[in-house]
C-alpha cells in the first residue's frame, strides 16, 4: 500500500464489518510494510513546512494502525452482535510518545497501548487480540513499544514509573472506544496534577541525572538531541510542568526552537533510516544539506541555539514550580513573600536573584555586572524579568569601562561553579554580546576536535571554572580569570591559528574593559602563547637546550607570566576533560616549568633531568649483568611501565612490541637515552604510560620477553601480528600519515614530528624503520588521543649530530610506510 493509498483508506469497502477477514489482515501487513518506506520517502521528497510535514506522517501512521485494528478485530465481528458490541466497547487502541503528541519523525518507535475495561473481555481474548495486533507491525518491519491495560494498571503503572507517567498524559485514541481513552487520561492528569508535590522532587532528579549521563546538548560535537540536556524529551517535561497547573511554560521562542529541532531529528532519521537521536559526525554534513544549512557547524550551531533555549525554559519552569509549592507551613493564612537584602539594591526573592524596590536601571551602566556577580558569588540564578530589565533598561557601558565595572566583571569571573548558569542566562538575553561583542564570534561555534567536548564559548567558561584553584596562588588573578576567558576567542571562521588570531582580539578586549598598556599587552601574550607550554611539555625533549629557550621565548623575562601561563595551560585542559590532563601531563609540564624557571633566574641553563632515584636503582642492575629490567607502578587508571636496558638499535620497536603483544595501549611514552661518563655505556631508560583491559602482565614477564627478543626470538610478536591484521582488515583505503620536519627545534637532533592513525603496531613500525635506516633514536614523546597518535622523534646519525638532508629525506620515507595502514 502506498502513500496515496492510503487517502482512501476511510472509503475501503474491506473496512466494512464481518467481510474479508484474511484480506484484512494481508492489508494490515502491507499497510506496515509500506508505511516503514513511506515515511522515509515523504521526509525526504517532501517540500512541505517540518510542522505540516509532520502532520502527514501522522495521519500516515493513524490510518496503518486503523487498518490494523481493523484486522485485529474482524474475527469478533464474525461473533454474535451483541457478544461483539459489549465486547468493543471496552476496548480501544491509543497512542502515547511521538504519535499521540502528533511529532512523531521518518523513522520514530510507535508507543502503543491496547486499553481495555477489564469487565467486557476474557483475559485470554484481550491477550489475542493484542496478538493479532502486534504481529503485522512487527512482521513489518516497525519499532513498536506496546503495553495491554486497564484504566487502573495505566494509573498503578504511572504511581510507580515517573516516565511512564509522563508519557501517558499525551494517551490518544486510535481506534476503538474512545470514551475509555478519554476517561483514561483524565484520571491519569487527575492523578498528576494531585500528586505534584511528590512527584516535582522526582522530576528535578530525572532532569539532573539525564543531563549528568548524556551532557548538555548545546555543547557536545555529537549531541543525542533526544536525551540530552534542552533536548526533545525536555520539551516533554515542560508540557508535562504545564500540565500539573503549579505553572505555565515559556510559549512563542520555545515552540519554535522545538520545531526546528524536530525538523533535525526528522532529517537524522530520514539519512540513516532509523530511529536514531545521536547527531554523529560522519551523518552531520547530510543531516544539514536535508535542512537547508551549509555544513555540519552551521548545523551544530543550530542545535546548540535550540537546545539553549529548551534548556533555559526548563529551568526557569522547575523554579517556578518549585516556588508554586512551597514546603508545608504549620500556620494557615497567606505566604508572605521572603526577600533577602544582598547589598547593590539586589534581594533574593523564591530563590533568584532580583533588582530591589526603587532601583533605577536606567541610570546605571554597572547594574548588570554587579547583579551578575553579585548572582555567582551567592549561588542563584537571575529571575528572567530582572534579566530582561537588564538587557534593555541599563545604558551601554562607556569605552573604556569604569574601576567598578572592572571588578565587578572580574568578581563574577572569580565566583566559581556557578558562573556557568548566570552567563548562561545574560548570553540568551544578549547581555554578554553589550560587553563583549566579539564574544558573538564564538558563540555555539562547535569544536571539529574529538578530545573537545563542549562548543567553544561554553569551554571558555569551563576553562574559567576550572582556573579558580589557582587564583590564590598568583598575584594577579584578575588578569588570570581574564585570559581563561578570552584564550580561544580566536576560534572564529576561517582562523588558521587560533592562538596567533585571538591574541590581537583579546588584547583590544582587554583594553576595553580598562586594563593598563602593560596588562593588556600581558593579556595578549598570554592568549598567543596559551599552548606553548603544553606542546613543548608533550613533544619536544625537556632534555634538549632549545626547548627551554622556546618556552623562555615565549613567557619573556617575568616569572610572574610562568606562574601564569602554568595555570592557564592546566585550566584549559582540564575544561577539556580527564583525556587532556593526567598525571604524567602535569609531570611533564612540572619539569619543563621548572627548567624554564631556573633559566629565568638567570642560572646556568640547566641539563638533563637527573633520573628518579628508583631509575638509578634499575640502571645499577642493568649494569651488573646487562639484562632489561622492568618496573611497573599503577597511577590513575593507568600504569607507568619503566624500562631499563642498555641501549641498541631497534630497542624501541622492541619494547613497543611486547606492550603491544601483551595488548597494552601506550597513551604516552618518553624515551631517553642516558651516557654513564665520557667513557660509560648508554643505557636507555624509557617510561611508557600504558592502560590495559584487563590484568596487568608481571614485570618479570615483560623481562622475560624483552631478552628473548634481543637474543632474536621473534615469536613473542606472534600476538602482535595478529593483533595488527586484524585491525587492517577493517580498515578501509590505506591513512597515509603526515611526516613534519621540524626545523630549530634542536642543534643536536632533527626532529620529526609523526601524525597517524593509531593502530596496535604502530610504534613497532616505527622503530623497526629507524632501525632498518640505520639511525639513532635519541628521544621520542609519544601521545594518544581520539584514535590519532602524535609521535615527535629526535633522530641522529650513529656517531651523532643531525641527519643530513638526503638522510632526513630517506627517513620520513620510512616513517611515511611504518605508519600507513597497509590492506591484507
Amino acid at each position: 500500500m502506498t502513500a496515496g493509498q492510503f487517502d482512501g483508506l476511510e472509503e475501503d469497502p474491506a473496512l466494512e464489518e464481518g467481510e474479508n477477514a484474511e484480506d484484512l489482515a494481508q492489508a494490515a501487513l502491507h499497510a506496515a510494510r509500506d508505511l516503514r518506506k513511506d515515511r522515509l520517502a515523504l521526509a525526504l521528497r517532501s517540500g512541505s513546512p517540518g510542522a505540516e510535514r509532520r502532520r502527514t506522517l501522522t495521519e500516515m501512521v493513524e490510518r496503518a494502525l486503523q487498518l490494523d485494528w481493523a484486522a485485529a478485530v474482524a474475527p469478533l465481528n464474525e461473533q454474535p452482535k451483541r457478544r461483539r458490541q459489549s465486547g468493543l466497547d471496552g476496548l480501544a487502541l491509543a497512542a502515547v510518545g511521538s504519535v499521540a503528541r502528533g511529532d512523531a519523525g521518518p523513522a520514530s518507535d510507535l508507543d502503543l497501548v491496547l486499553l481495555h475495561d477489564g469487565r467486557r473481555l476474557p483475559a485470554d481474548e484481550v491477550g489475542e487480540m493484542a496478538q493479532r495486533l502486534w504481529y503485522p507491525l512487527w512482521d513489518g518491519g516497525l519499532r513498536i513499544d506496546h503495553s495491554v491495560r486497564t484504566p487502573n494498571q495505566c494509573r498503578e503503572v504511572a504511581a510507580a514509573d515517573l516516565s511512564a507517567a509522563i508519557g501517558m498524559l499525551d494517551l490518544r485514541v486510535i481506534a476503538g472506544d474512545a470514551a475509555l481513552v478519554v476517561k483514561t487520561r483524565t484520571s491519569l492528569l487527575s492523578d498528576w496534577r494531585g500528586g505534584i508535590r511528590r512527584r516535582l522532587p522526582q522530576v528535578l532528579d530525572s532532569l539532573a541525572e539525564r543531563a549528568e549521563r548524556y551532557g548538555e546538548a548545546a555543547h557536545l560535537l555529537e549531541p543525542d538531541i533526544k536525551d540530552a540536556r534542552g533536548g526533545l524529551r525536555d520539551v516533554t517535561v515542560l508540557r508535562a510542568l504545564a500540565a500539573s497547573w503549579v505553572t505555565d511554560r515559556p510559549h512563542g521562542s520555545v515552540d519554535d526552537v522545538h520545531a526546528s529541532l524536530l525538523d533535525i531529528r526528522d532529517a537524522l532519521q530520514a539519512v540513516t533510516g532509523k530511529s536514531n537521536d545521536r547527531l554523529l559526525l560522519a551523518e552531520q554534513d547530510a543531516v544539514a544539506v536535508l535542512c537547508g544549512l551549509t555544513d555540519a557547524d552551521e548545523l551544530l550551531a543550530r542545535v546548540a541555539d535550540c537546545t539553549r533555549s529548551i534548556a533555559y525554559a526548563v529551568d526557569v519552569t522547575a523554579r517556578r514550580a518549585r516556588q508554586s509549592l512551597p514546603a508545608r507551613r504549620l500556620r494557615p493564612g497567606p505566604r508572605r513573600p521572603r526577600l533577602r537584602p544582598l547589598g547593590h539594591g539586589l534581594v533574593e526573592h523564591d530563590g533568584e536573584v532580583v533588582l530591589g524596590v526603587g532601583v533605577e536601571a536606567a541610570q546605571d551602566p554597572v547594574l548588570p555586572l554587579r547583579a551578575a556577580a553579585t548572582a555567582v558569588r551567592v549561588g542563584l540564578p537571575l529571575s528572567p524579568v530582572t534579566v530582561e530589565h537588564l538587557a534593555q533598561d541599563c545604558p551601554p557601558l562607556p569605552d573604556p569601562w569604569p574601576v567598578a565595572a572592572r571588578e565587578e566583571f572580574v568578581a563574577m569571573l572569580a565566583g566559581g561553579p556557578h558562573l556557568a548558569q548566570v552567563w548562561e542566562s545574560l548570553d540568551r538575553a544578549g547581555v554578554i554580546t553589550q560587553w563583549i561583542p566579539e564574544w558573538s564570534s564564538v558563540r555555539n561555534r562547535p569544536q571539529r576536535n574529538a578530545v573537545h567536548r563542549h562548543t567553544v564559548d561554553r569551554h571558555l567558561i569551563e576553562t574559567v571554572i576550572q582556573i579558580q584553584g589557582a587564583l590564590r596562588e598568583t598575584s594577579r588573578p584578575d588578569l588570570l580569570v581574564l585570559a581563561a576567558l578570552l584564550h580561544d576567542i580566536g576560534k572564529i571562521s576561517g582562523a588558521q591559528d587560533h592562538s596567533l588570531t585571538g591574541a590581537p582580539i583579546a588584547e583590544k578586549i582587554a583594553r576595553r574593559i580598562g586594563l593598563s598598556d602593560e596588562d593588556s599587552e600581558l593579556i595578549e601574550r598570554l592568549v598567543r602563547e596559551h599552548l606553548t607550554l603544553i606542546e613543548l611539555a608533550t613533544r619536544r625533549d625537556p632534555d634538549d637546550p632549545r626547548t627551554v629557550e622556546a618556552l623562555v621565548g615565549a613567557v619573556g623575562e617575568r616569572q610572574e607570566t610562568l606562574l601564569l601561563l602554568r595555570a592557564l595551560t592546566e585550566a584549559d585542559a582540564a575544561a577539556v576533560g580527564a583525556v587532556a590532563w593526567t598525571a604524567w601531563r602535569a609531570r611533564l609540564v612540572d619539569d619543563l616549568m621548572a627548567r624554564a624557571a631556573t633559566a629565568l633566574r638567570g642560572e646556568e641553563p640547566p641539563g638533563p633531568a637527573p633520573i628518579a632515584q628508583a631509575e638509578v636503582e634499575l640502571v645499577q642492575t642493568v649494569l651488573t649483568d646487562g639484562r632489561p629490567r622492568v618496573a611497573v607502578t599503577p597511577m590513575d587508571e593507568l600504569h607507568v611501565v619503566t624500562v631499563v636496558a642498555p641501549d641498541r638499535s631497534g630497542l624501541l620497536a622492541d619494547i613497543a612490541g611486547v606492550m603491544a603483544s601483551f595488548r597494552l595501549t601506550v597513551k604516552s611514552a618518553l624515551v631517553r637515552t642516558v651516557h654513564l661518563g665520557s667513557e660509560g655505556p648508554y643505557i636507555a631508560v624509557d617510561t611508557w604510560w600504558v592502560q590495559t583491559r584487563g590484568d596487568m602482565p608481571a614485570p618479570e614477564l615483560l623481562e622475560q620477553h624483552l631478552r628473548r627478543l634481543s637474543e632474536g626470538d621473534q615469536t613473542v610478536l606472534e600476538p602482535l601480528i595478529r593483533r595488527d591484521a586484524g585491525f587492517r582488515s577493517r580498515t578501509g583505503a590505506p591513512a597515509r600519515p603526515r611526516v613534519v620536519l621540524l626545523p630549530g627545534a634542536s642543534e643536536e637532533a632533527t626532529v620529526l614530528e609523526v601524525r597517524a592513525a593509531d593502530r596496535p603496531g604502530l610504534m613497532h613500525a616505527i622503530g623497526s624503520a629507524l632501525a632498518g635506516v640505520g639511525v639513532d633514536l635519541r628521544s621520542a614523546h609519544v601521545a594518544t588521543h581520539a584514535g590519532q597518535a602524535v609521535d615527535v622523534l629526535y633522530v641522529c646519525e650513529r656517531g651523532g649530530g643531525p641527519l643530513s638532508p638526503p638522510r632526513v629525506a630517506e627517513t620520513v620515507s620510512v616513517l611515511v610506510d611504518a605508519g600507513s595502514v597497509p590492506q591484507p
